[in-house]
């Protein structure tokens, strides 16, 4: 029986790319692996998979009785909702580790890194596995995508490398031009609604008992969602009150200004005023430099619970 490899709920590139690429190395080296995804396709990674001539990977929610293999998440808020029966053999990731248990032992890659698929490219290259062209090509929009063309300070020298290695193999030279194509692509925001633009890269999570939803959506210039961003906090107050979320936040982060405009509901704001040494105007604030979520948000906001 196949074992099934996914990525986290409103999955981003890293997720969807990584459980393409995992899928193939473990199948080179026997393990019989499907790629599957937990959610929709963003602009963003609709552009890779239409890029490297590749097909989105099966949609599947329900993992009950199934073993599986997690790409770029390891909490449960990010799970699907039947994870604690499914048998996880493995986790390659790349964030803090999350609250999943298991029941016998597993494999694990977590490197403190910019991308996931840098984290898979050290297992290819571990395995002495060939990485197929295209695959390459989409490992390497992935990292591109998460360490926003190196300017995010998650960026290692592990990320850089294994870019240029990657271009290499899929024979692109200039890789930053085919980011920024690539990032034009996910800046795409005409006729998306309110609900898909705050759920595009959008995560929940249990801080010590709370739940707080923290949402990106990473543009060229955040300036041509000014008009809605009314509709933007309507949307977030029924997302507040469907998923009974103590604070959600969605940030608005612009790669050319390298900052992020920050949108808050919260039962309590001054937790992410301390958090983040800021005062909030009509439930606003701008982020100067905060590029990551991983490293600029999540780990200051989490003390305040």
């Amino acid at each position: 029986m196949a074992t099934y490899i996914f990525g986290h709920t409103n999955p981003d590139s890293d997720s969807i790319v990584g459980a393409i690429s995992l899928a193939y190395l473990k199948n080179q080296i026997g393990e019989e692996c499907i790629a599957t995804r937990q959610g929709e396709i963003s602009p963003e990674t609709e552009f890779i998979l239409e890029k490297f001539g590749m097909t989105a990977p099966e949609l599947k929610t329900s993992y009950a009785g199934e073993k599986v293999y997690l790409v770029d998440f390891s909490d449960l808020a990010q799970a699907p909702h039947d994870i604690k029966e499914a048998t996880i053999l493995g986790i390659v990731d790349h964030h803090k580790l999350g609250d999943i248990t298991t029941d016998t032992p597993l494999e694990c890659w977590i490197r403190p890194i910019g991308c996931s698929n840098t984290v898979i490219k050290e297992m290819y290259d571990y395995h002495k596995v060939a990485i197929p062209k295209d695959i390459a090509g989409m490992m390497m929009c992935a990292i591109l995508s998460d360490t926003v063309i190196f300017k995010s300070p998650t960026c290692t020298k592990a990320d850089t490398k294994a870019v240029k290695e990657l271009a290499e193999i899929c024979g692109i030279e200039d890789y930053k031009a085919l980011a920024m194509e690539m990032f034009i692509a996910k800046s795409a925001v005409e006729g998306a609604s309110a609900r898909n633009l705050n759920t595009r890269d959008y995560k929940a999570f249990d801080m010590n008992g709370t739940r707080v939803g923290v949402g990106q959506l990473e543009m060229v210039d955040i300036s041509v969602l000014e008009s809605r961003i009314p509709e933007l906090f309507a949307d977030m107050q029924l997302m507040k009150e469907e998923d009974g979320l103590h604070t959600i936040i969605i940030l608005l982060t612009d790669i050319m200004k390298e900052g992020s405009q920050l949108l808050c509901l919260s039962d309590d704001a001054s937790k992410v005023e301390s958090a983040f040494g800021i005062k909030l105007q009509e439930n606003q604030a701008w982020l100067d430099g905060v590029l990551s979520r991983k490293k600029q948000v999540i780990p200051f906001l989490q003390p305040q619970f």
